[in-house]
C-alpha cells in the first residue's frame, strides 16, 4: 500500500475559484515525491488536503490507507509535517522544545536519538530564538521526527538556508528515506528537487502538467548550445537536421535533441570559419529546462 494515494483531487474555493482541477499521484514508502509548480499552481491546496487541514471538493485522498480528515486521529500520529516556518516558542531551549513536543505524543522516539540524527547535540541548552536559520530548520525536523513518522511532509524545507545547511537537510532526508519513510516534498529549489526526488509532478493551473522520474519529465525538452551573438550564427545546412538556431538577446542559441552530435557540427562550422565562440556553453535538457518552458507557456497564455 502506498503512503499517499491521490485520485482526481479537486479543490474549489468560494466564488468558484478552482485551485486544483483533478489531479492524481501516489507516494510510495521509502520514496521522495516532489511536488513542484508555478505560482498559483495549486501545490499548497493539495498539501492542505494531504495533511488533513482541508477537505477535497471532489476526488479522494488516502494517507497510510485512511482519510486524513475523517480519520485524523489515526493518521496524524504517523505523519510528520515541516511547514515553511516553525512556530516553537523562542524563549525555550532546544531541549525544552523537544521535551514539550514529546509529551504530546503517544509513541515518541527518544529525544537523544532525534538530536543525534539532526546534529543538534551542541545546541541543547541554546534558546530557539538564538539559533541560526539552519539550526532552527533542524529543530523543526527534529520535532517532526519525534513521532516516528511513516510519512514526512516537507513544505519548502530549506527556504532561507545557506548552501551548507541545505545540504545537511538533504542528507537527513536521504537517511530517513533509507529507513523507509515516505516523503512528500514541495520546493522552489529545482536543484533540491533533482537531488532528492525519486519521482515528481509539476503542477500548472491546478493540473499535473508532467509527472514521473526526472528523466521522464525532461524527455521531450531540448538541449541548448549557446555563444555570444557577436561571433555569428551558422546556417541550417551547417547544423544537425532538426536543430533550430535563434538569436536570444546577446546569444546565438541552437536547440537540439542530439547534444553531442550537434556540438560537433557547431565546432566544425566554427573551425571552417576560423571563428572563436566566446561564452560557448552546451547545456543538457534538465528539470530547469522543463520548468522554465512551462512557466513561459503560462506567461504567454
Amino acid at each position: 500500500m502506498d503512503a499517499v494515494e491521490v485520485r482526481d483531487l479537486q479543490r474549489t474555493y468560494s466564488g468558484g475559484v478552482r485551485a486544483v482541477r483533478g489531479i492524481s499521484f501516489t507516494v510510495g514508502r521509502g520514496e521522495v515525491f516532489g511536488l513542484l509548480g508555478t505560482n498559483g499552481a495549486g501545490k499548497t491546496s493539495t498539501v492542505d488536503v494531504v495533511t488533513g487541514l482541508a477537505r477535497p471538493s471532489a476526488g479522494t485522498v488516502r494517507v497510510l490507507g485512511h482519510d486524513p480528515v475523517r480519520d485524523r486521529r489515526l493518521v496524524r500520529p504517523r505523519t510528520g509535517v515541516v511547514l515553511q516556518s516553525g512556530n516553537l516558542p523562542g524563549d525555550l531551549t532546544v531541549a525544552e522544545s523537544l521535551q514539550m513536543w514529546s509529551g504530546t505524543l503517544t509513541r515518541s522516539r527518544p529525544t537523544a536519538e532525534v538530536v543525534e540524527v539532526v546534529g543538534l547535540q551542541h545546541k541543547l541548552d541554546a534558546t530557539v530564538k538564538s539559533l541560526s536559520g539552519g539550526e532552527r530548520r533542524r529543530v523543526d525536523l527534529a520535532v517532526a521526527l519525534l513521532g516516528r513518522p511513516e510519512l514526512l511532509v516537507l513544505d519548502e524545507p530549506t527556504t532561507g538556508l545557506d548552501a551548507q545547511s541545505r545540504r545537511a537537510v538533504w542528507g537527513l532526508v536521504r537517511h530517513l528515506v533509507d529507513e523507509g519513510t515516505a516523503v512528500l516534498l514541495t520546493t522552489h529549489h529545482l536543484e533540491e528537487a533533482e537531488e532528492l526526488s525519486d519521482r515528481l509532478a509539476i503542477m500548472h493551473r491546478g493540473l499535473v502538467a508532467a509527472e514521473g522520474t526526472i528523466s521522464d519529465v525532461v524527455a521531450g525538452h531540448r538541449s541548448e548550445i549557446r555563444w555570444a551573438a557577436s561571433a555569428g550564427r551558422p546556417a541550417a545546412a551547417d547544423l544537425d537536421p532538426g536543430d533550430t538556431v535563434t538569436v536570444d538577446g546577446r546569444h546565438v542559441v541552437v536547440r537540439t535533441d542530439h547534444l553531442q552530435r550537434s556540438l560537433s557540427r557547431v565546432l566544425a562550422w566554427a573551425d571552417a570559419q576560423d571563428a572563436a565562440l566566446p561564452g560557448l556553453q552546451a547545456v543538457p535538457a534538465s528539470l530547469e529546462t522543463a520548468f522554465l518552458e512551462l512557466a513561459a507557456t503560462e506567461e504567454a497564455a
